[in-house]
């Protein structure tokens, strides 16, 4: 069974670290303890992820921050241990995150880690599915972001239709994804358009300071596409919360 050990910042990778963490370094190491140790007991994450936890992991997602504006609004959807969301949230205290996720046992996690982490004023974690934040749940406002974040979630084309409805019009849909990137774009470019996309773009991040870079494809919202009532809404709310 992995144990804290297995959370030490190895060597080679501390540079990048530092570079990608800063001041907060620390507060991202007490993170990889809590997914190595409780993480892999709750079945969040698989024991022989442990020992890649930084470089597979943190670094990976922590690079995304330099696609994200500053002081942005971020939702990310389908969390889990809360790869990327808690990441950004760590990297970037500038960050008011969103952390969506239906299933209770990560959600207990996420809420625990939050709390443990002091990260309860930049951090809220909402339990249901990315239509359910969309609609507004239990008849309140809808949850809206400048940035949705997702991770190893779905296929493009699904993954558009869960996000581009909570992302502000000109906000982005910013998904990690591997290598196959630009065949998922060339696939389900049409389905993201009619979703209200725009041209879907590859980017790396992290170039010349992780290896391999982590690649992600955005999509800018051009277009509300939706129910009237749902857009009517989003128009009066001014496109965005940022309350907790």
């Amino acid at each position: 069974m992995p144990s804290a050990r297995d959370a030490v910042l190895p060597p080679e990778l501390a540079e990048a670290a530092r570079s990608l963490f800063g001041d907060r370094l620390d507060l991202a190491a007490a993170y990889a303890e809590l997914l190595v140790t409780d993480g892999v007991v709750r079945g969040l994450i698989g024991p022989r992820e442990a020992p890649r936890i930084w470089d597979r992991h943190l670094l990976n997602c922590a690079a995304v921050a330099e696609r994200i504006p500053e002081g942005a609004t971020v939702i990310d959807v389908g969390s889990g241990a809360g790869l990327p969301g808690m990441v950004l949230a760590i990297a970037r205290p500038d960050l008011r995150v969103t952390l969506v996720e239906p299933l209770a046992r990560r959600t207990a996690f996420l809420i625990e880690a939050v709390e443990g982490l002091g990260l309860t004023r930049m951090v809220r974690v909402f339990r249901g599915r990315a239509e359910e934040a969309a609609a507004g749940p239990g008849g309140g406002d809808p949850f809206s972001a400048d940035v949705v974040t997702a991770r190893a979630v779905a296929p493009l084309d699904r993954l558009a239709s869960w996000c581009l409805p909570l992302t502000v019009r000109g906000g982005r849909l910013v998904a990690l994804k591997g290598s196959s990137a630009a065949d998922e774009i060339a696939e389900h470019a049409a389905t993201v358009e009619r979703l209200g996309g725009g041209e879907p773009t590859v980017h790396r991040c992290g170039v010349d300071v992780i290896d391999p870079p982590t690649t992600v494809v955005e999509i800018v919202r051009e277009r509300v596409v939706g129910p009237a009532n749902k857009a009517r809404r989003a128009k009066r709310r001014g496109g965005r919360s940022r309350g907790r």
